[in-house]
């Protein structure tokens, strides 16, 4: 389990990344990144992100490479349209390529600000093919369904599971 960054016998930093469909899943996100079990990367407030933005593919690129820098897993926060999204695919490459962790969490069943959850997105690692098998992402990483309609349930169960599944996709991602 992690804790303060280590494991029994294994040191391992507790940081992630956050992937998220911003416009569609910002409050969700924020309630997942808000546990606080573990550390996660710095978010860019709007302002920030429509500086990035402008700034170009390059700029982008550049700053999902810092923040996923450090970290030991990259979540990929499931919502309605995350699945088939340029930067959540650069992401998920990305997490993958440089050996982090990678697991992903269904999070329509949140409600985003107004009260209202959403429908369930495609998965997203479905897209990707890894090893020379061609082994399809989406049967090497988890992507959790929360088995709850209740927005605070599945609050309470991600809040439940968090650490063991960051621990298993790095575990994972480590055997493969």
């Amino acid at each position: 389990m992690l804790s303060s960054g280590k494991t029994v016998g294994v040191e391992m930093p507790s940081k992630v990344f956050y992937s998220f469909h911003h416009s569609s899943d910002e409050w969700r996100a924020s309630q997942v990144q808000n546990i606080g079990t573990v550390e996660r990367n710095k978010l860019a407030s709007d302002k920030d992100w429509d500086a990035i933005k402008n700034g170009g593919d390059y700029a982008i690129q550049s700053w999902i490479d810092s923040q996923l820098a450090g970290c030991a897993c990259a979540i990929v926060l499931i919502g309605q349209n995350t699945a088939n999204r340029k930067w959540i695919d650069y992401e998920i490459t990305k997490a993958w390529s440089d050996r982090k962790g990678l697991m992903g969490i269904y999070i329509h069943n949140l409600k985003d600000s107004s009260g209202n959850p959403s429908s369930k997105g495609e998965n997203p690692f479905d897209g990707f093919t890894v090893g020379v098998n061609k082994k399809v992402l989406s049967s090497l990483v988890n992507a959790y369904d929360p088995p709850y309609a209740d927005s605070s349930r599945v609050y309470e169960y991600i809040s439940q599971n968090l650490e063991n599944w960051i621990e298993k996709a790095i575990e994972t991602r480590n055997s493969f």
